[in-house]
């Protein structure tokens, strides 16, 4: 069963600095049917604006992963880190039993197209923590590459909770198969491109809620960037 949450039936809005499209409810977008799936309860596509960014807030017993598409992002945070996160790189924040952070565009010049993914941990109350890698994406086009799990596999970033999460890149005419244990449930979102997963078309910004599939056929129509949550 596959059930597409189109691009344009995303929530929006602009606030001059930041732009951004909600795949599920947040914040002032309420709407019931899209609450989250599975354990993913926020996919938001934002563009910051140069020179603009989130200012210093908190989260608690949150995971949360940025996936920058274009630009840079710099994270700062109260447990002692600051980095500069760029496309191709990962970035995971448990906010556990409370984070303080800030994300900022330094840029005078470009925009930061990120996606900013939140994930319902399976314990709660945990040491807030923090992980960076870089992932050779971009540069290994035609597969799909884990970039978070649970358990930190094959130098994945590591999340708490039951998730595997891979981001992938394919050319006009690459096609992919991902095969679904019983069980299990698949969130796919398209960052940028178009791609038909098992025939069915999506566009760049679409998402597709995926369950009772033992595989997953992804066939690029024009070169696409994707990322693809295997959940429980």
């Amino acid at each position: 069963m596959i059930k597409i949450r189109k691009s344009a039936d995303r929530g929006h809005a602009n606030h001059g600095w930041l732009d951004t499209y909600h795949t599920f409810s947040f914040a002032n977008y309420y709407d019931p049917d899209y609450m989250g799936f599975r354990s993913l309860r926020v996919i938001n596509e934002d563009w910051v604006q140069p020179g603009q960014g989130f200012g210093t807030h908190g989260h608690r017993d949150m995971e949360i992963i940025t996936y920058v598409l274009d630009g840079a992002l710099e994270h700062k945070d109260n447990i002692g880190n600051g980095s500069i996160i760029q496309p191709g790189e990962v970035q995971r924040m448990s906010a556990g039993t409370g984070i303080l952070h800030s994300e900022f565009n330094q840029s005078p010049q470009e925009a930061v197209h990120l996606l900013q993914i939140w994930i319902l941990p399976d314990t709660s109350g945990l040491q807030p923590s923090y992980e960076q890698k870089n992932f050779p994406v971009q540069k290994d086009p035609g597969t799909l590459h884990l970039v978070a799990t649970k358990d930190g596999k094959n130098g994945a970033v590591t999340v708490h909770q039951d998730i595997a999460l891979y981001a992938g890149v394919l050319h006009s005419g690459d096609s992919t198969t991902y095969h679904i244990n019983p069980q299990r449930h698949a969130w796919l979102q398209v960052a940028r491109g178009g791609i038909q997963v098992n025939g069915t078309s999506l566009d760049t910004g679409d998402g597709v809620a995926i369950s009772e599939e033992s595989s997953l056929h992804l066939k690029a129509v024009e070169d696409a960037e994707l990322l693809l949550f295997d959940l429980a």
